[in-house]
């Protein structure tokens, strides 16, 4: 297999594309899972106070107000 043939099939070619695409969503997400589990070691601690805001929890104190 050849360099060019490569290149085509990667950049040049529908069935390449999908995969450069797959490629960079796997290795986003296996970064995002990484930086999380090193984020929540990092502040395992942490306590919640009332300027802690949560992006799934916050909907039902709003709606009350």
């Amino acid at each position: 297999m050849d360099i060019g043939e490569v290149y085509h099939f990667l950049f040049e070619t529908m069935p390449g594309i999908g995969v450069l695409i797959g490629a960079g969503v796997v290795l986003s997400i296996i970064a995002c899972i990484i930086l999380e589990r090193k984020t929540r070691k990092q502040f395992r601690n942490h306590a919640k106070t009332e300027d802690d805001w949560s992006l799934f929890g916050d909907d039902d104190d709003e709606e009350e107000n």
